[in-house]
């Protein structure tokens, strides 16, 4: 039973109303056994809650950031109308911050045989997988006085996806790519490139690509055009480990990976390369093998949006092995980790030679942009002391990122906002040299 403050109120006026007509006692008396007749009509007449039919439908998936909608449908089976108050409870990261709590509550009424549908709009402030608790239903009688109250267990699932905020940069490097691909006037060449077509020569053009046959038999001279390899092989590999949690900004730098990896899988696939994924630390944490080209963007973003950093040490030695089996021809690494000296001094820096005598490899890490700030920071003693630490951590990542680089390795160290774009190009450039 759940009594209401209208009970309370009325129940009030009318001690104070019969007080002043009547002796105290009796006053009481017929107050309280007014009420409580009305409680009880309350009860006998308020719709059962227990054998209420509630559906869920709406949303499955939204964008972190956006906006999604879950809507209940309320079935009414029994022959009493239901004039209920509603909650549709979720964790409270399914929604904006500083929402108001009555975004989750409703109230309706669902006559009697009939279905009635609310709808909560959510707004996920984290990756992940959002779900649903109880529903709880406050059935009311016709006065308003008391009613029934139960719960209903109605489970549904959203998943909070990568925001993927970096696809702004893909229209300009799409444009690069088909400059690449032989598309546009601009024509490069390299060890990796296949042989596309011929055309009459133009000023400016490279001599060493003029066919001299084709030009004997055409009687004039004509050139080769070139166009990047395709169907080649990249393989993104997420450190997960304990350096993927620091955090930058708002987010944690594995936020940041991901976004560089989305913008990067979008671009290669559209360049007709295949591009698998390997998430590890301690052991794997997740793989997206072997998609196609239609699927490969979805079964990522779907696959990340459940990561979430391990506050552990990455088995750097089971990580390389990993990659090197999931690679067994030449492709194109990709490690996204971190460049802080002692993981990368013990365990990075010595594994590396395995994956580089095989494969053409990019190893990019988040940068934090409050050490440029700090590094810059004078006039206090405290900043000063700020600024020689910052300084001290530069230095540390530039050294482990020159080592790096001695290996034939492309190092990556970029703010979370210029590492996505600054990956995109490098890959570009590999596909410009020939290399991929």
């Amino acid at each position: 039973m759940a009594l209401t403050g209208r009970t309370a109120l009325l129940a009030a006026l009318g001690s104070l109303v019969v007080g002043l007509l009547l002796p105290s006692w009796a006053g009481v008396g017929l107050v309280t056994g007014v009420v409580l007749l009305g409680v009880l009509a309350d009860l006998l007449l308020a719709a059962p809650v227990r054998t209420l039919v509630l559906d869920r439908d709406g949303d499955t998936s939204v964008r972190l950031g956006e906006p999604a909608t879950v809507s209940l449908s309320i079935s009414n089976l029994s022959g009493r109308p239901l004039r209920a108050q509603l909650r549709d409870a979720w964790a409270p990261s399914a929604f904006r911050p500083g929402t108001d709590l009555t975004a989750s509550r409703h109230r309706l009424t669902v006559p009697a045989g009939e279905r009635r549908r609310v709808s909560t709009a959510l707004h996920p402030t984290r990756r992940g997988d959002q779900q649903a608790h109880r529903v709880t239903v406050r059935s009311l009688g016709p006065l308003g006085l008391a009613g029934r109250q139960g719960s209903h267990h109605v489970p549904w699932t959203l998943r909070a996806l990568p925001p993927f905020t970096s696809r702004k940069h893909l229209p300009s490097r799409l444009a690069r790519l088909r400059e690449l691909d032989g598309r546009t006037s601009l024509l490069t060449r390299g060890q990796g490139t296949e042989f596309d077509s011929l055309r009459e020569y133009l000023p400016g053009d490279d001599v060493r690509s003029i066919d001299w046959r084709a030009s004997a038999r055409r009687h004039t001279v004509a050139v080769r055009t070139w166009r990047p390899e395709r169907d080649r092989h990249i393989l993104i590999v997420l450190d997960t480990g304990r350096t993927s949690a620091g955090r930058v900004g708002d987010a944690p730098r594995l936020d940041a990976a991901l976004d560089a990896a989305l913008l990067l899988t979008a671009l290669a696939t559209r360049a007709g390369d295949r591009v698998d994924l390997l998430a590890h630390d301690l052991r794997q944490r997740g793989t997206v093998l072997g998609r196609s080209a239609t699927d490969v963007l979805p079964a990522f973003t779907n696959a990340m949006a459940t990561l979430e950093p391990a506050l552990v040490e990455t088995d750097l030695r089971a990580l390389t092995a990993a990659t090197l089996k999931l690679a067994p021809r030449r492709s194109l690494i990709v490690l996204l980790t971190g460049l802080d000296t002692g993981p990368a001094e013990d365990g990075l820096l010595p594994l590396l030679p395995r994956l580089t005598q095989r494969h053409q490899v990019i190893v990019a890490s988040v940068a934090d942009p409050r050490l440029t700030e700090l590094a810059a920071a004078r006039g206090t003693v405290q900043a000063v002391y700020g600024a020689a630490a910052a300084e001290q951590a530069q230095a540390d990542r530039r050294a482990v990122a020159t080592r790096l680089g001695r290996l034939g390795v492309t190092v990556l160290d970029e703010s979370p906002a210029a590492l996505p774009p600054a990956l995109a190009d490098s890959y570009l450039e590999l596909k410009a040299a020939g290399k991929l």
